[in-house]
């Protein structure tokens, strides 16, 4: 695979991805015209909504892997296979959870967020009822693109993304900003644009591509062969997902200790912190893609140089968007209206993370995209837990709780977590086990 290869597969998705976390940025910005208390909301629910959607993008992920293997390998009639009973897989999961959250909500948010203002959790109650129903659109979504990433086709991608999170943002501004609808605003607005989005995202595999064939008829039948090659890749990197995620619900916990105005904080600086990851988040997608079909073909060497020069420039993104954000960050903080008393503190985690990501969030998130595009699934998952609750938990409420750092403390335990996953990952890709896996 050459340059002007990687280049075809990453462009599209770079854009997609500018696009993608633009777009949480205006409908945070929006939903902060609902006062603090919608934020909090939006934020609690948003790290309970990523700890469980993460899930159908893990068995997402599972799809592309063996996608882009059999790709390389040169066996089509099994792409389109793979990617009918990825798209299956994802539905059955993500129906079945969805069905749990929304007979359990009320407890779930009481043990989570039990400790947060009342009207907080009233909006949040509203957003994760309709977030549920929600749940199975995006993760067909999500089955159908990965399919789409792992043969290499990331135009259509970046073409429905678009649709759905133009038209995602189109509703907000009419419910939230003109209607002014608040949270209920916002839902409507999640729900009609998923529908339309994977409407559109069926229509496309069904009748303009010519390498999935997908056909309802074939995706009501579960392949259990294939399956079990997804669910090798999937089931782990959903497990570490789970507890991954969970971590981060988790910490989100120890925050809400800490007042409504340190989730506001916290929202926001995400928000912010998800521009610096544009290009970065870009790499680990297509990573998947072009490391999944060099071992499709067995070319150990292009794998591995392919993803020392992606993780590279992973780390130029960083320092580019640092040098432009940081400048602007007078204008971003404006579109949130915060509190003027917690501007300086969301200024502060704004450095550091300008400060760290080059040097440690590359090797913690981009490389062990590429082991796992090898096969290497488990190995990966087993250190990232490790990783996030010895360190991101347990030092994060050290830090934040204990020694009364704050969110601070949090966001600096968040640092570590990345440089420990880092040179973990970094030990596992000098040797040999990583590439032994054979899948196709």
């Amino acid at each position: 695979m050459d340059y002007k290869q990687i280049t075809g597969i990453t462009a599209p998705i770079l854009v997609d991805q500018a696009f993608l976390i633009l777009m949480s940025l205006l409908n945070t910005a929006m939903i902060s015209s609902a006062g603090v208390s919608a934020v909090s909301a939006v934020s609690m629910v948003d790290s309970l909504n990523i700890f469980l959607v993460n899930v159908f993008i893990a068995v997402a992920t599972g799809g592309t892997v063996i996608v882009a293997q059999f790709k390389g390998s040169g066996q089509t009639n099994m792409v389109a296979k793979t990617a009918t009973q990825a798209i299956s897989a994802c539905t059955i999961f993500s129906v079945t959870l969805s069905l749990f959250v929304i007979i359990f909500h009320d407890p779930v948010l009481k043990l989570l967020f039990g400790q947060a203002e009342a009207d907080v959790l009233s909006n949040a109650k509203i957003y994760l009822i309709g977030s549920c129903i929600s749940y199975p659109l995006i993760a067909i979504f999500q089955a159908v693109t990965g399919a789409l990433r792992g043969i290499g086709e990331t135009k259509p991608v970046l073409n429905l993304s678009l649709f759905m999170n133009l038209t995602n943002t189109g509703l907000n501004v009419l419910f939230i900003t003109i209607f002014n609808m608040g949270i209920t605003g916002l839902v409507l607005s999640v729900i009609t644009a998923r529908v339309l989005g994977v409407i559109a995202a069926i229509i496309y595999i069904i009748k303009y591509n010519e390498t999935i064939h997908f056909k309802i008829k074939e995706a009501l039948h579960l392949d259990f062969a294939i399956l079990r090659k997804v669910m090798y890749i999937g089931i782990p990197f959903a497990a570490e997902q789970l507890f991954f995620n969970g971590g981060k619900l988790l910490t989100q916990t120890f925050i809400v200790q800490l007042g409504t105005l340190a989730m506001t904080v916290y929202a926001i600086s995400n928000s912010i912190a998800l521009l610096f990851q544009i290009g970065p988040n870009a790499i680990s997608i297509s990573i998947i893609t072009v490391v999944g079909q060099c071992i499709g073909k067995r070319n150990i060497k292009d794998a591995k140089k392919l993803t020392k020069s992606l993780i590279g420039l992973s780390s130029i993104f960083f320092i580019v968007s640092a040098v432009i954000l940081l400048p602007l960050f007078p204008l971003i903080i404006k579109m949130f209206n915060p509190p003027e008393e917690i501007i300086p503190t969301i200024f502060t985690l704004m450095l550091i993370s300008a400060i760290t990501q080059p040097l440690l969030w590359s090797l913690s998130f981009v490389m062990p995209s590429a082991l796992r595009a090898a096969g290497d699934s488990t190995f990966t998952s087993v250190a990232s837990l490790l990783s996030m609750w010895l360190l991101r938990v347990v030092l994060g409420y050290i830090l934040g709780i204990t020694l009364g750092f704050g969110i601070i403390g949090v966001w600096v335990a968040m640092i570590i977590e990345w440089g420990a996953r880092g040179i973990i990952f970094t030990w596992r890709f000098k040797g040999k086990k990583w590439y032994a896996h054979k899948l196709v």
